[in-house]
């Protein structure tokens, strides 16, 4: 069986991060599936998924991890072709990944006890961001 949702998170923008782990755990629940996957995938090429502890020192610091990796305001090569100031963005989010599976048993997510998962926008604005959620399984 094949169950489908979205999720929609309004975003401040660059490092603004999300623990969409209760939404993820509804849509699982809705589902009625037991034991299978979940996937969790956002729709655009500059924001990512992905788990984490999420506490506020990680909410800080993963953002500034990828800003040292790849910072903000240099001249890449969608600078060049677009000048829209977020070519940081697609990298960092082409890095980390658009999306996560996660498995699921007696209906609920096969998370460690301090693993959540988030949504880390890495675009420069604002953003409304849907999030395809896709629970397989029986």
């Amino acid at each position: 069986m094949v169950y489908r949702d979205y999720l929609t998170i309004e975003t401040f923008g660059h490092r603004d991060m999300h623990n969409i782990t209760d939404a993820v755990a509804e849509v699982v629940a809705e589902s009625g599936i037991q034991t299978g996957t979940v996937h969790i995938f956002n729709i655009g090429s500059t924001a990512v998924i992905g788990t984490v502890e999420y506490e506020p020192g990680l909410e800080r610091d993963v953002p500034e991890f990828l800003d040292k990796l790849i910072p903000p305001s240099r001249e890449y090569g969608h600078e060049q072709a677009w000048n829209d100031g977020n070519g940081h963005s697609h990298l960092q989010a082409t890095l980390m990944g658009p999306s996560e599976t996660v498995p699921v048993e007696d209906g609920a997510l096969m998370l460690g006890t301090w693993q959540q998962i988030f949504h880390l926008e890495c675009d420069i604005k604002p953003r409304s961001r849907r999030i395809v959620v896709t629970v397989q399984g029986e």
